[in-house]
């Protein structure tokens, strides 16, 4: 017969339990419609940047880095625009500081190890940019396949920013022109709505600017002070503004992924309790009934 006293104990464990999903559930619910607003926000100006950087470079032409003034290596966009052959190649994998997300995490590191392997099966070498605490100690700890990592970056996990973005982008930038990484890919999550989202990698160095689907306009532009001083401001923006736009699309993803997980943890501790009180019950009217039986012989027999 089941203890009275372990089954009540887990039904108290598993009522607690149920207040901590359904209050992560509600914060989770309160900043994802945040998100969502940054994210659809931000895909326009995103949409507008790639237009305005093919239309730019469409007019321009050859692209010459006489009189270039670098200071950075998001300034050197003759060699960001470049593409050479792959030897190393760097991976920005954008996860979150926090479990309790369903598949979310795994699924992200899961793609970012078979891009590893695939990079390793192509004799080109991988490079490991990590965002997000998850990210860090999975490839901390990886040991299934070959690859160097480099310092993460936790800040922008929890809260995206531009500046956070920046950042990354100036040292993934300094990379590549220094010659230690080729091209660079980030592996990230594209927001659908509240309970889907996929896995998706963005190519983002060097800078991809294919031709429109419209083709280019005949507009004849100007450019002021000049060509080299325009690209200069909008190529880092272009970089940072992709980074910046995966880092929003991440965080959408991770948050209506934390709440769906979290509902159904909900719903699931609701159930056990709802099962849970049931054996209780029938323990308990058990326990009854033998007493009784016990009473009842008791003075059958005197």
């Amino acid at each position: 017969m089941p203890n009275l006293k372990d089954i009540k104990s887990r039904i108290s464990s598993v009522q607690n339990t149920k207040k901590i999903t359904k209050a992560m559930k509600m914060v989770a619910a309160a900043k994802v419609k945040k998100s969502e607003n940054l994210v659809k926000a931000g895909r326009p100006f995103s949409d507008e940047l790639l237009h305005l950087c093919r239309k730019t470079l469409a007019e321009i032409g050859k692209i010459s880095a006489v009189g270039l003034k670098v200071e950075r290596g998001l300034d050197n966009y003759p060699e960001l625009l470049s593409r050479r052959e792959v030897h190393t190649e760097g991976i920005l994998v954008i996860t979150s500081n926090k479990g309790l997300a369903g598949a979310y995490n795994a699924n992200i590191i899961k793609a970012a190890v078979k891009r590893i392997k695939e990079n390793a099966a192509n004799g080109i070498k991988s490079v490991v940019y990590p965002v997000g605490q998850k990210a860090v100690s999975s490839f901390k700890h990886n040991t299934s396949v070959e690859f160097e990592l480099c310092d993460g970056y936790l800040a922008v996990a929890n809260e995206p920013t531009a500046t956070g973005a920046s950042l990354i982008a100036e040292d993934i930038a300094n990379d590549y022109v220094n010659g230690k990484i080729d091209k660079i890919e980030i592996i990230t999550t594209h927001f659908n709505n509240m309970m889907s989202y996929n896995i998706v990698n963005w190519e983002v160095l060097p800078v991809k600017i294919e031709a429109d689907e419209n083709g280019v306009p005949d507009s004849v532009m100007e450019f002021e002070p000049s060509p080299s001083v325009v690209l200069q401001q909008l190529i880092p923006m272009y970089i940072t503004n992709s980074i910046y736009q995966a880092l929003l699309e991440a965080n959408a993803s991770e948050l209506a992924s934390r709440m769906t997980a979290m509902s159904a943890a909900s719903n699931n501790a609701e159930e056990m309790i709802s099962t849970l009180t049931i054996d209780y019950n029938k323990a308990r009217q058990a326990a009854i009934t033998q007493e009784l039986v016990e009473i009842v012989s008791g003075a059958s027999a005197i």
